[in-house]
């Protein structure tokens, strides 16, 4: 155990029963108890195996490399359809944790098999993304809007590809493409903090 991931699992949390009882499941795996993201996360030989994390309706054990695990239970679940590599497996109660402790230890020893053989989740390229209309004609138009697009690294490509394509309505594509053409033209990734960016 980490001291420095205690309060996590001390702290008034509708799961804190259902935090403990996987962390010592995942402990009994033999991973490195690591404090990553605010979250408990745990390493084999420094990678990311296995996350433990909560939201309102349940908490859950997300596989880092979950997309490479058999699933014989059907258990893993994608967040979205944007993930490609990560998977869940979401829990509701501390019964049901202690009914497939056997299951989840199985789950977690295949993940860091996974991890001894240098397996590695094959992610779509950016161009296989798709791309909205509304931001296609803005490159066609604007050579430079272009350049300064493709000049991204991959990963922020795909984040503005996702964020503009994401819209059931044209207008509001439109929108978001408008609002951050200026952002690309400075190089400068969705999330990126143009001030924190310049120092």
């Amino acid at each position: 155990m980490n001291p420095k991931v205690d309060f996590f699992f001390e702290k008034d949390s509708h799961w804190q029963k259902e935090y403990k009882l996987l962390r010592s499941i995942v402990l009994d795996c033999g991973l490195t108890e690591e404090l990553k993201w605010g979250q408990p996360c745990y390493t084999f030989d420094n990678t990311n195996i296995v996350l433990i994390h909560g939201f309102k309706e349940y908490c859950a054990l997300l596989f880092f490399k979950g997309a490479l695990l058999n699933d014989p239970e059907g258990i893993l679940i994608q967040q979205t359809e944007n993930v490609q590599a990560a998977r869940q497996i979401r829990l509701t109660s501390a019964k049901e944790i202690s009914g497939m402790k056997a299951t989840l230890k199985a789950y977690i020893y295949e993940a860091i098999e996974v991890e001894k053989a240098g397996l590695h989740v094959k992610l779509k390229k950016t161009a296989e993304f798709p791309m909205a209309e509304e931001f296609k004609k803005k490159l066609d138009k604007r050579p430079a809007l272009a350049k300064a697009f493709y000049e991204l690294t991959p990963g922020r490509q795909r984040a503005y590809l996702l964020h503009f394509s994401q819209p059931k309505l044209a207008k509001t594509r439109e929108a978001r493409v408008e609002k951050y053409i200026p952002q690309i033209l400075k190089g400068l990734g969705l999330d990126d903090d143009p001030v924190k960016v310049k120092k």
